[in-house]
């Protein structure tokens, strides 16, 4: 071996040793990218997913989504034997886990809206299934684990083996223990990060927003230089500096200074305006929020459009159908995948209710509900329970409205479908005018 070759194996070594201190990650790591989950782009930005998070369009658009799905009740159902219904499982230990409480230190909305902020940063969410031990095999417990220092391999045997890295220690997780839900993926293996992917985007944003933050921190003056008539000893150029750091700054912007000797203020390269920096950043507002399929107007960004009116009932819809249906159909599906167990999977799904994200305004939603009562699509206590009101008897029971009858039969008196005429036959003795019931054997 070449001196050369050595000195380049020390190198390795020694970098090695310097990433695997410094963030838990060596070189050779298979998470070292996911760990950036971004990388170095044209603008010159490191983009990470913490420098990403620093730009307000990404945690507008994460928190958004995280948040919503966060809110959004996820509940356990049992399949009826026909397949044709189903109805809550509240007696399946699972359904506790998925809606209350996935384990002692987190609700449900605080542990669905960090899964989902991983969804979105990462492009992986993965938590580690407790199973309990005694009876019938159960989860019982769900513990969120940060991908950028989760390891994903397959063994000779096909199976995949999970290895988490944190403060030194290492965990090894087998498949059956863990509840792994992809983001958009080529592999089917590894989901992909919107930070990765969008990095060059993310880094033109970052070097805007740095730009636009120095040119406040000069005072709006870095595109002026003052001119001397002469050259300057040290002396001259140090109280030159000190008389230009008074008006230094933004808190010092708009204050005019006073030139001496001859100086003058000459302009040189571009101002904001002639750069469009204001429209270069608001331009990076649009082209994020394609990275994670929202609409600007939905984070704040009301250049062209509003969120107020007729239009937000419209607006819930799309984003319902074109953003959250995905990660919903992810979500539902790895919990089948995961959490069930294979004998319970035709019986049991989960399922997010979207009907509060889809409420429209009180008279929209009184017709629609009287629709549904009226056609026999939905019972009054179903309609009941939907608006937070107590069951009321006879609610239960399916109506609908009869008055649509043919022309022909308009005018007839129509007959109540439980009462039945009642005939008297010919033989039977009839009433008589007193009140008294006559017999053949007094004439």
């Amino acid at each position: 071996m070449t001196l050369r070759k050595k000195i380049r194996g020390w190198l390795f070594k020694a970098a090695n040793a310097v990433s695997l201190i410094a963030t838990g990650v060596n070189l050779t790591d298979l998470r070292l990218g996911t760990f950036l989950a971004g990388g170095p782009t044209y603008s010159g930005k490191m983009v990470s997913v913490d420098t990403a998070m620093q730009l307000d369009t990404v945690w507008a658009c994460t928190r958004l989504i995280s948040d919503t799905i966060g809110a959004m009740p996820l509940k356990l159902y049992q399949r009826s034997a026909d397949g044709n219904s189903s109805t809550l499982a509240r007696d399946h230990p699972l359904y506790r886990v998925l809606y209350n409480a996935p384990n002692s230190d987190m609700t449900g909305m605080e542990f669905w809206s960090a899964i989902v902020a991983c969804l979105m940063l990462w492009g992986n969410a993965f938590a580690q299934v407790i199973w309990n031990d005694v009876g019938t095999k159960r989860v019982i417990a769900l513990y969120p684990l940060r991908p950028d220092r989760m390891t994903v391999t397959r063994d000779t045997t096909g199976e995949l083996i999970y290895t988490y890295t944190y403060q030194g220690q290492t965990l090894t997780l087998e498949e059956s223990e863990i509840l792994h839900i992809k983001g958009y993926c080529l592999d089917g293996m590894m989901g992909m990060s919107p930070i990765s992917a969008g990095r060059q985007q993310m880094g033109s944003a970052m070097a805007a927003e740095e730009t636009a933050s120095r040119m406040f921190a000069n005072g709006l003056l870095s595109q002026t230089y003052i001119k001397s008539p002469d050259w300057l000893d040290d002396t001259k150029v140090m109280r030159a500096k000190e008389i230009l750091n008074e008006y230094r700054g933004a808190v010092n912007a708009g204050k005019t200074p006073l030139l001496e000797g001859g100086w003058t203020v000459e302009s040189i390269g571009m101002n904001p305006e002639d750069a469009q920096l204001l429209q270069t950043r608001a331009f990076n507002v649009e082209t994020l929020c394609r990275w994670f399929g929202v609409a600007p107007v939905m984070i704040g960004h009301m250049s062209k459009s509003t969120a107020w009116g007729s239009g937000l009932e419209q607006m819930n819809l799309w984003f319902l159908t074109y953003t959250l249906q995905a990660w919903l159909v992810r979500i539902e599906q790895a919990i089948t995948r995961c959490l069930l167990l294979p004998t319970e999977k035709e019986t049991y799904f989960a399922q997010h209710n979207v009907d509060a994200l889809l409420r429209a305004d009180s008279q929209a939603r009184t017709q629609l509900e009287a629709a549904q009562v009226q056609n026999g699509i939905k019972t009054r206590n179903e309609i009941r329970e939907k608006e937070g009101l107590a069951p009321i008897p006879g609610g239960d029971i399916p109506t609908v409205q009869a008055q649509m009858i043919p022309l022909t039969d308009v005018g007839k008196v129509g007959m109540p479908p439980t009462l039945q005429p009642v005939t008297t036959p010919a033989s039977q003795p009839q009433p008589q005018p007193g009140g008294t019931i006559g017999d053949p054997d007094d004439d």
